[in-house]
């Protein structure tokens, strides 16, 4: 696409559909929505993006691309829908089709979801190593890429949020807590204590994950971290190469590219 062009990207996630739109090089505006999946998400995804263009005062008609990542299903029709009435453009459906036209290699592409395999590529194409690509999501997953483009494979546990909220849904007294990181690791109340044990214990998590991948894959692997909670666990800054919130968005910005030369 020539410079003066833009590219949209949506993510839909199990908890947040991210939109990004992309223009000279850098990530013009990034907006952040809850997934709905009922009867009323057709109309309340096509209003809030046209809300969001008018907002950010941009024109409809300077989209020359669209590119979609799912990981529900569900919803893939009705934010097709929404982006040809919008756009009047069908957009690239990233998936298994894709995956054979990029330079990755992927054992089982109908089971990988589709963000890793963005995932992948961004620190395929960024770090021109062989990385680890820990995500911050609705599931809190481990990527193993090489510099030749292989992804030998995927880590999954339940992400922060994930865990918080099955504590305060599976147990009759604990409350709901926010997800922010405690001043210290003894809680002084219920809601510290709940953050103590998941959030201080996720460190432990993540380090130790890291470190036994690294022990099976190679000690030189660096890391990356993403996720809309990726900077949450202050702790392990200085673990990881870089923290890019952004990196999922990156990766389908460059398989649009990859796929439309």
């Amino acid at each position: 696409m020539k410079s003066t062009e833009s590219l949209l990207v949506i993510d839909i996630g199990n908890s947040n559909v991210v939109l990004g739109v992309w223009e000279g090089g850098i990530w013009k505006h990034v907006w952040r929505l809850q997934t709905l999946a009922d009867e009323e998400s057709l109309e309340f995804y096509s209003n809030r993006i046209r809300d969001f263009f008018l907002e950010a005062q941009l024109q409809i008609h300077t989209i020359k691309g669209v590119v979609l990542s799912s990981v529900v299903p569900s919803l893939n029709e009705k934010i097709i829908f929404v982006i040809e009435q919008l756009f009047g453009r069908e957009p690239l459906l990233f998936g298994p089709n894709v995956f054979s036209r990029l330079p990755l290699v992927i054992e089982r592409p109908h089971e990988i979801g589709s963000d890793l395999v963005a995932n992948a590529l961004a620190a395929w194409k960024i770090f021109g190593k062989d990385m680890i690509v820990v995500d911050f999501g609705t599931a809190l997953t481990f990527t193993s890429v090489t510099v030749r483009g292989e992804i030998l494979g995927v880590s999954i546990a339940p992400g922060l949020q994930t865990a918080l909220r099955v504590l305060f849904n599976n147990t009759a007294q604990l409350p709901e807590a926010p997800v922010s990181f405690p001043e210290s690791v003894v809680g002084k109340d219920t809601v510290h204590a709940i953050q103590s044990g998941v959030l201080v214990g996720y460190v432990g998590l993540v380090r130790h994950m890291i470190a036994m991948i690294r022990a099976e894959l190679g000690e030189h692997f660096g890391s990356v971290a993403t996720g809309g909670l990726s900077s949450v666990l202050t702790p392990l800054k200085e673990d990881f190469d870089l923290i890019s919130p952004t990196l999922t968005l990156d990766g389908l910005r460059l398989a649009f590219e990859l796929t439309s030369e």
